[in-house]
């Protein structure tokens, strides 16, 4: 069993399960639909391919939140040429996009195949596509591959190095993760979050069950000023 880990950390993120018409929602953590959608690019794999979806789907995933970030709201105006018999009409266009800022992400997919994790490790490095974190207007900064620990899942996301400088780190805390699960496994939720194909004019999305973990060990992102005093 083998994990191949990334870090997803960006000024902006976006990752939406429910967004509709004007306003385009984000979730506290990347969803997994999401991530297929990142190794797809990175692989080269069209829209219009989703039998290639299939195995980055059975994939098992998982997040630790390492910096839960922030909510913001972008209130976006986009100017709509209409032409009609009389004259020229422009009318705008609003939507409401919400982001998540400063947030870091320790994303894991599980395989028992070590091969294919190798080449999706090479594809993020040298990717086919431009890589994003959710919307176009979201590019990672990197690293955002950190390679392959032999281990499962879950440890592999507990036992790896925190993503946040030291200095934001000043006492120890209980974090959390955000795990595929199993059918009939406690505390188990489905998501609408299993991408099925991206087409831009028919997009289809499965659901999958997760649940939430507590990440015991793993430290604080609050700042506590008088904790310096």
């Amino acid at each position: 069993m083998a994990t191949l880990l990334l870090r997803l950390a960006a000024p902006l993120q976006s990752w939406g399960m429910d967004s509709k018409f004007e306003t385009r929602k984000t979730n506290r953590e990347p969803t997994k639909s999401g991530v297929v959608g990142l190794l797809a690019a990175a692989l080269g794999i069209g829209r219009e391919e989703p039998e290639k979806l299939i195995p980055l789907n059975q994939l098992r995933f998982g997040v630790r939140v390492d910096q839960e970030g922030d909510f913001l709201v972008d209130y976006h105006v986009a100017r709509k040429e209409k032409k009609t018999r009389k004259a020229e009409k422009i009318t705008p266009y609003i939507t409401y996009r919400h982001y998540l800022t400063d947030a870091i992400f320790l994303a894991g997919l599980e395989n028992q195949d070590d091969a294919f994790l190798q080449e999706l490790a090479q594809a993020l490095r040298h990717p086919a596509f431009p890589l994003f974190l959710g919307r176009r207007s979201c590019p990672p900064t990197m690293p955002l591959c950190l390679g392959i620990r032999q281990k499962d899942l879950k440890t592999a996301l507990a036992e790896e190095p925190l993503l946040i400088p030291a200095w934001r780190q000043p006492g120890p805390a209980v974090g959390r993760m955000v795990l595929d699960a199993a059918p009939g496994e406690p505390g188990a939720v489905p998501q609408r979050d299993l991408p099925l194909s991206f087409s831009q004019t028919h997009r289809q999305f499965g659901y999958r069950l997760v649940r939430e973990d507590k990440a015991a060990g793993l430290l604080s992102t609050e700042h506590d000023a008088f904790a310096e005093l």
